[in-house]
């Protein structure tokens, strides 16, 4: 008997929750599904990046690194002259921290010359440090009276279909992305701008998270793959110019050539997704597992064609996640996704809690909530996905050299 689609995933789900859940069937490689060239990824952990300006800050269009920490803050003060302080303070110890020296010149004052460092990266070497400081919406709320700076697109999320956020993981005032090919290097770097929130009683950590193996791709790099094991990241946006029109904002003023950054925390059913069938998780994603070709096509850069049909309709189904995604069906809207997985060990049932540190920038929010309105309505991976956490935030240009991130506010 032929079992509809979402009923057989459905049995599958519950099949994963069973300690006698049957081994996941693999189909045969199909056409189009031959492997791929091999990466051909290289690493220098000797690489450094400049933190000061002009242009956008690093850590946007910078190519994905291997490793990321994110980490959101509350403001604990409602004193402006504490947001500038820990501002000037964070930018002084991010440009020391990318070149990949201790933070000790930043005050050289000090009688104890280590004593701004905690020292677990003084041997190593800057591995491509990118650190990329956001401002949330409560920055520019009426409790520091920066009302008048407020980027004109920043606002909270709206609720969008599928949501399930869990508020102690949502939100924030400030943000911090630190990615590095070298996972110590990054979390180097936030411990140390953490520590400095806290010690001048300006912000308090909200929630954080690690990631790894970049799930997006820059020029130059392979696709990686997400935990699903399927490539993430193929029609990325990788042109200036498409950077001009969909990532950088116009903003007047002091965040002229800014971002929105928005970031997801996105939970995986991994097991009820390891018992379906190859050729089912093909028809979720729209393309094939292996090579990452749409399945309109042999090679994975194969531009997929939506009006081709099968014998039983679309070859990319209607609710496949590439179909309901891509450029062409939303007026020719496009996000930058910088996307990276994570794992925080087993849940309470005993099953595998991980999945994708999803973000993404764009010259408005509502972008991203155009997209995943579509997606979170009608994506077939939305049986194996949840997402769990969210925030917005604005993230300014780079300062230029001798100023701060977020100047232009305090003059």
């Amino acid at each position: 008997m032929d079992i509809p689609d979402s009923r057989r995933r459905g049995l599958l789900f519950g099949a994963a929750l069973s300690p006698f859940a049957a081994p996941a069937l693999v189909s045969a490689a199909q056409a189009g599904d031959a492997p791929q060239d091999p990466p051909t990824d290289q690493i220098d952990l000797t690489h450094a990046y400049p933190f000061y300006g002009p242009g956008p800050q690093a850590g946007i269009a910078t190519p994905p690194q291997r490793h990321i920490v994110y980490m959101t803050f509350d403001l604990t003060s409602t004193d402006p002259r504490d947001l500038q302080i820990l501002l000037a303070r964070w930018s002084a110890s991010i440009a020391q921290m990318m070149k990949g020296e201790p933070i000790s010149k930043v005050d050289p004052g000090r009688p104890n010359a280590g004593a701004l460092d905690t020292g677990e990266a003084l041997d190593l070497a800057p591995a491509s440090l990118s650190v990329t400081v956001g401002l949330g919406p409560g920055v520019f709320d009426d409790r520091l009276g920066l009302q008048a700076f407020r980027p004109k697109a920043l606002r909270p999320l709206k609720h969008l279909p599928g949501d399930a956020l869990l508020p102690e993981i949502s939100g924030g005032d400030l943000s911090l992305q630190a990615c590095a090919d070298d996972p110590q290097v990054a979390y180097h770097a936030v411990r140390v701008l953490a520590r400095l929130a806290k010690s001048t009683g300006t912000a308090a950590t909200r929630w954080a998270i690690m990631g790894f193996g970049r799930a997006s791709a820059g020029v130059g790099q392979s696709t990686p793959r997400n935990l699903l094991g399927f490539r993430d990241g193929t029609r990325n946006i990788v042109t200036e110019q498409d950077r001009a029109k969909f990532v950088w904002s116009d903003n007047p003023g002091w965040g002229a050539g800014g971002s929105y950054q928005v970031v997801r925390k996105i939970r995986m059913f991994i097991e009820s997704w390891d018992t379906d069938r190859v050729d089912d998780q093909n028809e979720v994603f729209g393309r094939f597992k292996v090579s990452g070709a749409p399945l309109t096509g042999t090679h994975e850069f194969d531009t997929p064609d939506f009006k081709a049909q099968g014998p039983h309709g679309p070859v990319i189904p209607a609710n496949a996640h590439m179909r309901l995604a891509a450029h062409e069906h939303h007026n020719g809207l496009k996000i930058l996704r910088r996307g990276y997985n994570y794992t925080d060990g087993i849940n309470s049932l005993g099953m595998l809690d991980a999945g994708l540190l999803f973000l993404s920038y764009q010259n408005d929010p509502h972008a991203f909530e155009t997209l995943q309105t579509r997606l979170g309505a009608s994506d077939a991976l939305n049986e194996y996905i949840s997402h769990i956490a969210s925030g917005v935030f604005f993230v300014p240009p780079a300062p230029p050299e001798g100023s701060y991130i977020g100047a232009h506010m305090f003059a």
